[in-house]
């Protein structure tokens, strides 16, 4: 009997480490049905498998072979694949696994806050938009997996086929914009959207690139002098009486027949969501990386441009970029939206714009300029159409080569001319223009720093801005306010960007 009893037990002892050791082929969840893979370029393939099983990769009629090493970890490389689909990926071990509806074509990556997570059934018109969402070559996927404390190799969702009944849980700034390459180039488009509400900029860059960068020793410093100052167990007691207090309110309210007051938040859970520095980068992004992409579109911002933040945010932009191209191996074009106008308090909204405007000096860049189309008293405005298209013309322009133009008007420089400042421009497209009367949102100051109102005219390519209260001008601004009142565009109805000639505090 004892020796029964052994056999049995290392039977099932065998029959367990065979198949911890013997794992199956296993893929990272952004390889799923309905995926779209990025044209003409290598296409990265990776998984996990049993260690030393060979591996193999099928698609389109091309095979490419390898095998897991000591970690499981195998990866291989397609080759330039070309528009087209519906095929089958398959991927051979010791077991298969097989996805349908594979389309090849552009790829793009989505990411940031609120205004990028907002989805289109939040946006303007869209029972119109709905029912005239039959893309079924536009798809997303939706990147679900939350902060992590360190980078991870496996996340969550899957790919969405675009259809009237599905459209509205896409990101819609994504949406928009690859609805409008989709119809301009004829190929499939893929989506990638991975977003988070209310969270800054830090939460999206690798914790180390961040701790290693010098220019943002001071951005570390004032964090630490910040959390310092919160005494964690008084926040608690603090946030655990505002609950008690919003439940109270809220059971009155609902027995009253009236909406209910704003629920507080909870510090620990929001603190965990905002995944701290480098968390949404460790949960979000890590896991994306190699997939094979075109680009990656950017709209955030809001959440640092509070004025002990905004100071910083040029260097974490340019930063995000170039870590992010360096992680994925290539300089992928990369594009972002400058935060539109807006009538919140407190906030810095003309530093942020500002430090968008000048990362446009790394290669491959571009700016959805939406000082336009913002809403005074919501932070997260309707009109994603726009915001869709702008960022859609300059990949098309920039990225594509078409003949189009790809952005509003930018500072071009300036000269102090006796009692005015001539600003010159680029992206002038089809001349500037003043829209809907006379040109407005400029101001002047002399050397004693004191704005005031400023007579602004047109001449080609340039504006000549003057005031009777400054005889000797040195510095001019233009639409440096949070809700400014502005309307210098170009020929092709895009908007000028808030700029200043000076770098005052």
């Amino acid at each position: 009997m004892k020796r029964l009893a052994l056999l049995l037990v290392t039977s099932a002892f065998l029959t367990f480490t065979d198949a911890v050791v013997r794992a199956d082929v296993k893929l990272p969840a952004i390889f799923g049905d309905h995926m779209v893979l990025q044209r003409d370029t290598v296409v990265p393939v990776w998984g996990t498998a049993s260690p030393g099983e060979e591996v193999t990769v099928s698609l389109a009629g091309q095979t490419a072979s390898a095998k897991a090493g000591a970690d499981g970890k195998w990866s291989v490389k397609l080759t330039k694949l070309s528009a087209a689909g519906p095929h089958t990926l398959t991927v051979k071990g010791k077991n298969t696994v097989t996805l349908s509806d594979v389309l090849v074509g552009e790829v793009w990556l989505g990411s940031g806050q609120s205004n990028m997570a907002m989805t289109v059934n939040r946006a303007k018109d869209f029972a119109q938009e709905q029912g005239t969402a039959k893309f079924p070559q536009v798809r997303m996927f939706t990147e679900a997996s939350g902060g992590a404390g360190s980078a991870q190799s496996e996340g969550k969702g899957k790919w969405v086929v675009c259809a009237p009944e599905s459209v509205g849980s896409f990101s819609a700034t994504a949406y928009f914009f690859g609805r409008e390459i989709h119809k301009a180039l004829g190929v499939p488009v893929g989506l990638i959207n991975s977003s988070v509400g209310g969270t800054p900029i830090e939460s999206w860059i690798a914790p180390g690139a961040q701790t290693a960068a010098p220019e943002l020793k001071g951005f570390f410093e004032s964090a630490r002098n910040a959390k310092k100052a919160v005494d964690p167990t008084q926040a608690k007691a603090k946030f655990d009486a505002d609950l008690a207090k919003w439940q109270e309110a809220a059971k009155k309210a609902k027995a009253d027949g009236k909406p209910a007051p704003k629920r507080p938040q909870d510090p620990v859970a929001l603190a965990e969501r905002k995944g701290n520095v480098g968390g949404l980068f460790n949960g979000k992004i890590s896991a994306l990386i190699p997939y094979a992409i075109r680009g990656a579109l950017w709209y955030q911002g809001e959440a640092n441009s509070a004025p002990e933040k905004a100071q910083f945010y040029e260097a974490q932009l340019k930063l995000l970029v170039s870590d992010w191209r360096k992680l994925w191996g290539y300089e992928f074009p990369f594009a972002w939206v400058q935060l539109p106008n807006f009538g919140g308090a407190g906030r810095d909204w003309p530093l942020v714009r500002e430090a968008m405007l000048k990362t446009l000096a790394l290669p491959k860049t571009g700016m959805a300029i939406t000082i336009d189309i913002g809403e005074e008293k919501d932070i997260h405005p309707k009109n994603k159409q726009d915001v869709g298209r702008r960022l859609a013309v300059w990949a098309l322009g920039s990225v594509y080569g078409q003949k189009v133009a790809t952005s509003g008007p930018l500072p071009a420089g300036h000269q102090v001319r006796g009692s005015e400042i001539v600003l010159s421009f680029k992206h002038t497209d089809g001349g500037l223009t003043a829209k809907g009367g006379e040109l407005k949102g400029f101001v002047i100051a002399g050397a004693d720093q004191q704005w005031k109102p400023a007579t602004a005219r047109i001449e080609g390519d340039k504006v000549i801005v003057t005031s009777a209260d400054v005889k000797q001008p040195t510095a001019a601004r233009y639409a440096w306010e949070n809700w400014p009142t502005c309307n210098l565009f170009n020929g092709a109805g895009l908007p000028a960007s808030p700029f200043r000639t000076d770098d005052w505090k």
